[in-house]
């Protein structure tokens, strides 16, 4: 019998040559023979279940409204919620039995508490169809149990994140404790708590059991009338091209006959990619291996929780009377042949590359080192780029919707993410903010690029178990979209950020240069790690839950734009073009606000879902017909606008934009010209001045007011000039063609030196724009947020009888009053706050805080959050005046100031120029 303390030193005790990361993973062998040493430890697997027969398990109905393809976690939650949701005429198809591919061997642990409020709540809803809907509705038991978790921390940064989390617990009644090391030993007596620092425990946490749930979801869906098909392999999808020329689902083929669908649902996992090519979709994840091992007895371990030791990147699952134990490794397996034939099989473990686990998991629970192995699972897991999932529909055919790429949580977040899906494909958007999931949250030029998603993807996996701070950027894969500038603002000091591939200016760093270089793969693989790496360096002091070190430099970028004049690089920006015979028709059903204003003028508008929901936020520029004159105006001879959008969610405005333009059938074009054009934002006090010296136009209020823009000479290059401001203060925006960028910048910047110009980032802009009182979307702006909720009613020609997308709704939500709404809060202690932090009303929960920055000018903590009436009536002006409030920041609570306004420059002087 193996020994858990003898496999370290075994491993140890070997030599084997180090493989490079593309050679380690094609000598890899698997076997679909189960064996006692390899082997998952549940009692029944549909394994077991396998019939001789090759065919399929029902006969095929010639159409459906909805195919699900692949019968794990996600496919069998998502074809349960459709036929509750009442689309019944469902089909999900299995090649092999339910399970079978990566589902079955899953660890199936459920812990409720995740940075994020989304995934809290769609943990809840996992959990409440796990343990409590399916057995009332079958009267089958799923397998759940309740045993707890517990989380491990062995210093305080690890323990502060656990506060964080406990904190948000409060506002959705999920329990949860601090312990002390002594404390908990007393609940897990087998535990060292020598090297402890302190626990979270988590009470209602528990594990499931993937074939007790999903035959009990197959269940409950077929008795609703859904119709579910195993060893029926999908052998292509059928796309047909409209009238529009947009390309939708037609029908699924199988080797046992063909289903006409207009729906097709990928839930393939680990071979979602190879389904999404027989369309011509796009996948981004890869698979690697991902292993556990299963101990024998342990006396004593009975009734315990389930662990995660992040710091040691390990987590130890009760099994019965026995533990699994597995983790998250820097040197993952990448499976690169994905097998078609590759079902209920494991792979042979690689004992280097499991090691570190077992040695974690040795100096945590000690009596391991003399109890031995029972068996070893190592199976295949999708990852992706990013750690989240692949939801939503494709950008590139209508109809094919994506449940795919789960990253080793199908199981936990099945439930929830199963029912988001569904509501997706019945209603055109689910009903949470699931932007974190959406496949359109990556630009469409990284999704089928494998170099990034192979680097990402191993980033993501290997910091997995990292504390999750908030200012954290990835390593693998930078640099990838780069605007004119960049050059120049890496020689000032810029330390950059990442968004959509874009590089972004994050702040900037007075001790010179720290460009960001190639990926190392943390030292894994053999690879060289780097060295001397400035970046990495400033990104390790922001690994903090405090002020970091560099805050000073914030604030001065912060103040000398309040007080004097900065350049923002806001390149990165998504800009397009909307023309064509119903363009006007288009824009007054897509916006808000009544953007048919006269040429010349820009308008901030939000774009709304069906429900009334913000599915973002931009300015829309009315233009002057005429000849192209690209990339500053397109040719048009009727009404033209341009959309200037937060670069960071630009496919997904591009893909918002087109859908309601094709399911309206209006005859527009909107045309993307992103690259093509810089866009530098001059704002401050001093930025007329500045500006009256490089432009050929009157910058007087009179002649240049706020909301308008012109096409204008900058030092002899033509560029388009918006006065705008996302900080709250005077100026202008310049959108330049990408040739003219330096020059025009140079120009500036050689005008500004006299008003002691600066280059600032978007670490100082976060600041500056949360002090004023702007919204940011999908922080405190998302699709689940109505623009009368966030305070954004200006934006909406509700005056008007104007129709636009989700008007009922909000006219609806006016006539019976808001259920919640946004609420600003200041507190006088000096700490920072991030959101999540729990926000109480006399003492009650009522929310909490979805954006917080410091306010340097203001000098206090800011912080946005939509609160709710505990009794579930109106939010009104007098309910948030009447109340006194408190905001909790890691089990610690603050005493806070509501505003009903900015406490920045409420009556909106300083971008109009006045200043006292």
């Amino acid at each position: 019998m193996a020994f858990l303390g003898s496999a370290v030193r075994r491993v140890v005790l070997a030599v084997r040559p180090p493989l490079s990361p593309l050679c380690r993973t094609s000598a890899r062998s698997y076997s679909s023979e189960p064996t006692k040493e390899k082997n998952v430890p549940y009692e029944k697997t549909l394994k077991q279940e396998v019939q001789a027969s090759s065919g399929p398990t029902k006969p095929l109905p010639r159409s459906a409204d909805a195919v699900v393809i692949g019968g794990g976690s996600l496919g069998c939650q998502t074809i349960y919620h459709l036929a509750k949701m009442g689309m019944t005429n469902v089909v999900l198809l299995e090649r092999d039995r339910l399970t079978a591919g990566t589902t079955w061997h899953t660890a199936g642990l459920l812990w409720q508490l995740r940075p994020s409020d989304v995934e809290v709540e769609l943990l809840a809803h996992t959990r409440n169809v796990i343990s409590k809907d399916l057995e009332e509705e079958t009267g089958l038991h799923t397998g759940w149990i309740q045993n707890g978790g517990l989380f491990i921390a062995s210093n305080k940064q690890r323990l502060d994140e656990y506060k964080r989390l406990m904190s948000l617990g409060k506002v959705y009644g999920i329990e949860s404790h601090v312990l002390s090391p002594a404390e908990t030993k007393d609940l897990y007596p087998l535990m060292n708590v020598d090297d402890l620092y302190g626990t979270l425990y988590v009470p209602k946490d528990g594990t499931m059991d993937p074939a007790g749930t999903c035959t009990t979801l197959s269940r409950a869906a077929s008795a609703r009338g859904a119709t579910v098909i195993e060893n029926c392999p999908v052998t292509g999808i059928q796309v047909r091209t409209d009238d529009l020329g947009v390309k939708r689902v037609k029908a699924v083929e199988t080797p046992h006959g063909t289903i006409e669908t207009p729906c097709v649902v990928n839930c393939a996992g680990v071979w979602a990619t190879k389904l999404g090519e027989m369309a011509g979709v796009k996948v981004p994840l890869i698979a690697m291996h991902h292993a556990y091992v299963v101990t024998e007895r342990i006396e004593g371990i009975q009734n315990m929780p389930n662990v995660r030791d992040h710091d040691a990147s390990v987590y130890l699952r009760l099994q019965g009377d026995a533990l699994s134990v597995g983790g998250y490794e820097q040197n993952p397996i990448f499976w690169d042949e994905v097998s078609d034939k590759f079902a209920f099989s494991l792979f042979d473990l690689d004992w280097d590359v499991f090691m570190q686990h077992i040695e974690g998991a040795i100096n945590r629970v000690p009596n391991l080192e003399q109890t031995g192995i029972k068996s070893t699972v190592c199976g295949p897991e999708s990852f992706t780029a990013d750690h989240k999932p692949l939801m939503g529909e494709a950008p590139e055919v209508r109809g094919f919707f994506l449940g795919c790429g789960f990253n080793s949580a199908g199981m936990m977040l099945g439930g929830g993410c199963g029912r988001e899906l569904a509501h997706w494909i019945i209603h055109g958007r689910p009903e949470k903010d699931m932007y974190g999931y959406d496949i359109r949250r990556f630009h469409n030029s990284l999704t089928d690029n494998k170099h990034w998603i192979r680097e990402r993807s191993h980033e993501s996996y290997a910091k997995n178990y990292s504390v999750v701070f908030p200012f954290d950027e990835p390593l693998a894969s930078r640099n990838m979209r780069k605007d004119p500038f960049h050059q120049v603002l890496t020689e000032q000091g810029c330390v950059f950020q990442e968004r959509h591939g874009w590089e972004r200016p994050g702040w900037f760093n007075k001790e010179g240069p720290a460009p960001v270089k190639d990926y190392d793969y943390y030292g894994a693989y053999d690879m060289k790690k780097n060295v001397n790496y400035k970046y990495n360096e400033l990104l390790g002091k922001e690994y903090t839950f405090d002020f970091p070190p560099h805050h000073d430099v914030i604030k001065s970028e912060c103040l000398s734009c309040r007080h004097g004049v900065a350049v923002f690089d806001m390149s990165y920006f998504g800009k397009f073009y909307l023309t064509g015979p119903d363009a006007k028709k288009a824009a007054d059903w897509l916006f808000t606000a009544d953007v048919n204003k006269k040429p010349g003028s820009t308008v901030y508008t939000c774009m709304l879902n069906k429900r009334g929901g913000a599915e973002a936020d931009l300015t829309v520029s009315r233009l002057e017909p005429g000849a192209a004159n690209l990339p500053l105006a397109p040719e048009s001879n009727g009404d033209a606008y341009y959309l200037a959008i937060g670069g960071g969610v630009a496919e997904h405005n591009w893909n918002h934009i087109r859908t309601v333009l094709q399911d309206q059938d209006f005859r527009c074009q909107l045309t993307d010209h992103s690259e093509d054009m810089g866009m530098i934002s001059i704002q401050g006090p001093k930025s007329r001045e500045v500006l009256q010296e490089v432009l050929d136009t009157d910058l007087s209020n009179e002649a240049f007011p706020f909301s308008s823009h012109k096409v204008v000479n900058a030092a002899g290059h033509q560029v388009r000039a918006m006065r705008l401001s996302f900080v709250g203060e005077l100026g202008w925006e310049l959108h330049i063609p990408k040739d003219s960028c330096l020059p025009v910048y140079h120009a500036v910047m050689a005008a500004g030196a006299k008003h002691s110009i600066i280059n600032s980032g978007y670490r100082a802009i976060d600041s500056l724009s949360i002090e004023k009182g702007y919204r940011h979307w999908h922080a405190d702006l998302r699709p689940d947020d109505t623009p009368l909720e966030s305070g954004l009613a200006f934006t909406c020609k509700l005056k008007s009888s104007i129709p636009f997308q989700g008007r009922d709704r909000l006219e609806k939500q006016k006539e019976e009053g808001l259920r919640r709404r946004i609420v600003c809060f200041t507190i006088d202690e000096k700490v920072p706050m991030f959101g999540l932090e729990a926000i109480f009303r006399n003492g009650v929960p009522v929310g909490h805080l979805r954006r917080s920055d410091y306010g340097f000018f203001i000098d206090k903590t800011i912080g946005y959050g939509y609160i709710r009436n505990p009794d579930g009536g109106v939010v009104s002006a007098d309910f948030i005046k009447s109340g006194e409030f408190t905001l909790e920041r890691m089990g610690v609570t603050y005493k806070a100031k509501a505003h009903l306004k900015s406490p920045f420059d409420p009556e909106n002087k300083r971008v109009k120029g006045i200043y006292a």
